[in-house]
């Protein structure tokens, strides 16, 4: 089986996990005990009230025809609209709005792992046993046992009280760009398309508005929530990569190589790296598994108005469409990142299998 094949395969395979998923979350929002139409009307409204609302909202419908709807709906793409927390406003904007900062925010928390985590892993079982290995070792085990709530807290009390030149002598307020507040949205306006020509039934981007200082700013911003949603999967992936490299190195084609007489540096490059990156690839996409969660925690204390606090509003206030709309994209997500793992895996390792 080719390797396009295979990949084609993956993708009717996940048919079924779409439906069973989508299945499951119409079970659980519109069976759950949670009621858009007591977060409406309020604890107060009269029962004319809530019967108005709910057959403007088509709750009233037999639950097969919300089904079917709700089905037909998510498989157009059309997302519906807010019901309570942005209400009469398409779900599509809010994503627009919301969307960018939780990208921003989730390409630094894997950026800091990857280019720390992985590194410092790679060091170790380079050089096992050794001080630099005990301090990086004992560091991940350190991260590993912080979660994400209580890191947070702490590092919010941190920085805060670094205003005016605090425990570690310098001002987090004025180191690099001032900033006002280490919680809030980053702001992303940085980067702004200004022009756009017509190519046909495209539009192209002509003119192009980058303001560094801005940029630095939302790196400033965005750093602390990222470090805390990124320091998890930093600790496992230096553990790991430590583990597969300790692995990969005392192997049988590695003896082989250096029997050869290769260069330790053509050994470690050629064979080392590329093998212990194999099991590595399965937990790199399982941390964005739980980036995506975790979002949710780490924007609604650092006040991130993200995709992740749209979700937690729109699941405590029972905003269903916005709620079921947003479950949907994670599950596109989740499923996309499950197939690019298979992929990657046989190009990493073409003795994988594609049956």
């Amino acid at each position: 089986m080719s390797r396009w094949r295979y990949f084609f395969k993956r993708l009717l395979l996940s048919i079924p996990v779409l439906f069973l998923v989508m299945t499951l979350i119409f079970v659980i929002l519109r069976m759950g005990p949670l009621d858009p139409v007591a977060a409406i009307l309020g604890p107060d409204a009269g029962a004319a009230s809530g019967n108005r609302i709910r057959e403007q909202l088509g709750l009233n419908q037999p639950l097969w025809k919300q089904y079917v709807d709700y089905m037909w709906s998510l498989l157009t793409f059309d997302l519906g609209q807010s019901w309570v927390v942005q209400e009469n406003r398409k779900v599509t904007t809010l994503l627009r709005i919301f969307g960018p900062r939780t990208l921003w925010l989730g390409f630094w928390a894997i950026l800091l792992p990857l280019f720390v985590g992985i590194p410092l892993g790679f060091y170790g079982g380079l050089n096992p046993n050794s001080w630099g290995d005990y301090l990086a070792s004992s560091g991940g085990i350190i991260w590993l046992a912080m979660p994400n709530f209580w890191l947070s807290i702490m590092l919010l009390m941190v920085l805060r009280r670094s205003d005016g030149g605090g425990l570690f002598g310098f001002d987090w307020y004025t180191f690099g760009p001032n900033t006002e507040s280490i919680i809030g949205s980053p702001p992303l306006d940085f980067f702004v398309l200004t022009d756009w020509a017509s190519l046909g039934v495209l539009s192209v981007p002509t003119g192009v508005n980058f303001d560094p200082t801005g940029l630095f700013v939302a790196i400033k911003v965005i750093l602390p929530p990222a470090i805390v949603l990124g320091s998890a999967s930093m600790a496992t992936e230096l553990r790991i990569g430590r583990t597969a490299i300790l692995e990969t190195i005392n192997s049988n084609y590695v003896e082989t190589a250096k029997a050869k007489g290769l260069p330790s540096r053509v050994i470690v490059w050629k064979h080392v790296f590329r093998n212990a990156m194999i099991p590595l690839l399965p937990v790199i996409t399982t941390e964005a598994f739980l980036l995506i969660g975790g979002s949710v925690i780490v924007e609604v204390i650092f006040n991130i108005n993200g995709i992740g606090a749209l979700f937690f509003q729109a699941a405590t206030q029972g905003d269903l469409p916005l709620a079921g709309a947003l479950l949907f994209i994670f599950t596109l997500i989740i499923i996309g990142l499950n197939i690019l793992q298979d992929l990657l895996y046989t190009i990493l390792d073409p003795r994988v299998g594609y049956d």
